[in-house]
């Protein structure tokens, strides 16, 4: 089950899963937190932009093209500033093992963000850490 430059998204996508399927657990994980992921109180786009952030960090293009697509059909930002606080941060997140400095903390803050969606942050890179961990090393990215 080998990709070929000519599959369409849905294809790559369809395979990323099938791969990930030789450990159950680790597919089943991947849905229960990214189901938990989409049911946070973080809007649509800040969600994508969290999502593309860890992709592009972890160099994951099957979730790159996925999630900028998505992102692309939520439609215009209603505030870019917004979701580029929400990307420094949560790549910060990433870059300190979550001990963010108080003054990121505090700029991620006053784009309207809260605590709980800083955490809600942290849930979304875990839950994509594990997919395109996954996609690299089946050869699905």
């Amino acid at each position: 089950m080998s990709a070929t430059a000519a599959d369409t998204l849905p294809e790559r996508a369809a395979r990323a899963v099938a791969l990930m399927k030789e450990s159950p657990q680790t597919l089943d994980g991947f849905l229960k937190l990214s189901a938990l992921f989409e049911s946070t109180t973080l809007d649509p786009h800040s969600r994508e932009t969290v999502i593309l952030a860890v992709a592009a960090h972890h160099r994951c293009h099957l979730c790159v093209d996925m999630h900028e697509a998505k992102l692309a059909a939520l439609g215009p930002a209603p505030d870019p500033d917004r979701l580029e606080a929400v990307r420094r941060f949560t790549l910060q997140a990433i870059a300190a093992s979550g001990a963010v400095a108080d003054d990121e903390l505090a700029a991620f803050l006053a784009h309207g963000y809260t605590r709980r969606n800083a955490l809600e942050v942290v849930l979304g890179i875990g839950a994509y850490t594990v997919s395109t961990f996954a996609n690299r090393m089946n050869g699905a990215a």
